[in-house]
């Protein structure tokens, strides 16, 4: 007899303010150990951004109106391998705060929103208790993400709104791995690179 939780689709569990974690068996370049925050899940795809990604390029240096306001390090994250250059912003509102109603904010889920850029910083920056910004997007087709799934290549987890502004010096992949408990919490030890185990 098949569990009910087995009909279900392989990306049933993916929506707005979930996290993408790449199995330590994805290979791929582009997403090898990153976390994967999802904005968007519906019919015609998926879009998040790789939150664990900091560049080299200082946000001062090209959207200078918002780099004042970056939570650090004050560089531009890449948010994946799609149209690297388009920025996206994610802030994490204050207690108290909401997105809903507010020209320039697109609440995604509970504290977090995606901002406008174009917004003027000065009457935003006050609602939020930290932001970044990101180069690019992860984007997948209909059923593409489930497909990925189901092979093994992501674990599908709850994200915290502290995911969103984690340090760039943590390792983000496994601090998300250990605290879903037991089996997960074993992959956060997954060397980075078997041969040097």
């Amino acid at each position: 007899m098949r569990s009910e939780s087995s009909d279900a689709a392989p990306d049933a569990a993916v929506e707005p303010g979930t996290l993408l974690v790449a199995a330590p068996s994805l290979t791929d370049s582009n997403f090898r150990r990153t976390v994967v925050f999802v904005i968007d899940h519906r019919g015609e795809g998926t879009l998040g951004v790789v939150l664990n990604r900091p560049s080299e390029v200082p946000v001062d240096d090209v959207l200078p109106s918002w780099g004042p306001h970056v939570t650090n390090p004050g560089s531009v994250f890449v948010g994946g391998p799609v149209e690297q250059k388009t920025a996206l912003c994610l802030a994490a509102m204050r207690t108290g705060e909401e997105a809903s109603g507010v020209k320039g904010l697109i609440g995604v889920r509970g504290p977090v929103a995606l901002v406008d850029l174009d917004a003027d910083p000065d009457s935003l920056v006050p609602k939020f208790r930290g932001l970044r910004v990101f180069a690019g997007y992860a984007g997948w087709d209909v059923g593409q993400v489930a497909g990925e799934i189901e092979r093994g290549d992501w674990i599908v987890v709850p994200a915290l709104p502290s995911d969103v502004l984690a340090p760039a010096d943590q390792d983000l992949w496994g601090r998300v791995l250990r605290r879903q408990g037991m089996p997960l919490a074993l992959l956060a030890t997954h060397p980075g690179d078997v041969r040097s185990n």
